[in-house]
């Protein structure tokens, strides 16, 4: 059972969307946050209001190797559009084990106690907008959202820039996507990205 009470995702984890978010995330092109963010507020229903605004956070020493967090790459835009707070009143308590590779039942296991709200009494009563970069079964996401409920959040409401996996939500729970294909928006960040790998003095075609 999903601990957040919506979800919302740009599109699939395919194609161009999926190629740009390993090129952000493993390739290490931070220029992209910028464009991507753009997608996920495209996602969100106009009609919803937030209070304040979480990234999913990441251990220390996994940031440490990587050297940022994406979800919080992405978020501090959002937040900014959105004219509210980032906050990062959420911290992952232990280092946990790569979620590649394991089962949903596994990934729940691998999540337990993981999250920790830093000051519960900023969270009670809020409507938060947690951001993270995909939803793959969404044990991350329940994980994180469970913590933020039991310090006292009145509402989480999940945000992504893709979706591996609809079905583990239920019929209860279902994504978000806006009727705007990704043609353009990707068109515009591949050439954004050509634009990053080209040498000096030539232009992407």
């Amino acid at each position: 059972m999903a601990n957040f009470d919506a979800c919302y995702s740009f599109g699939s984890f395919e194609g161009t969307l999926q190629k740009l978010i390993h090129l952000f995330k493993y390739g290490k092109i931070e220029s992209l946050a910028l464009p991507l963010s753009r997608l996920l507020i495209q996602a969100l229903p106009l009609d919803e209001k937030f209070d304040l605004v979480l990234a999913m956070p990441m251990h220390w020493r996994k940031q440490w190797e990587r050297g940022f967090n994406q979800a919080e790459l992405l978020a501090r835009p959002v937040a900014r559009r959105l004219r509210m707070p980032l906050s990062a009143n959420l911290r992952r308590a232990r280092h946990t084990k790569s979620q590649a590779g394991l089962s949903e039942t596994e990934r729940r296991e691998n999540l337990r106690g993981s999250f920790q709200v830093k000051r519960p009494g900023q969270l009670a009563g809020k409507r938060i907008l947690l951001i993270d970069d995909v939803f793959t079964t969404g044990a991350t996401l329940r994980a994180a959202s469970a913590a933020l409920k039991k310090a006292g959040a009145a509402r989480v409401s999940a945000l992504t820039l893709a979706r591996v996996d609809r079905r583990s939500l239920g019929s209860d729970f279902a994504f978000h996507r806006p009727g705007l294909a990704l043609s353009r928006p990707g068109l515009a960040l591949s050439r954004h990205v050509a634009a990053q790998r080209a040498p000096a003095g030539t232009a992407p075609e």
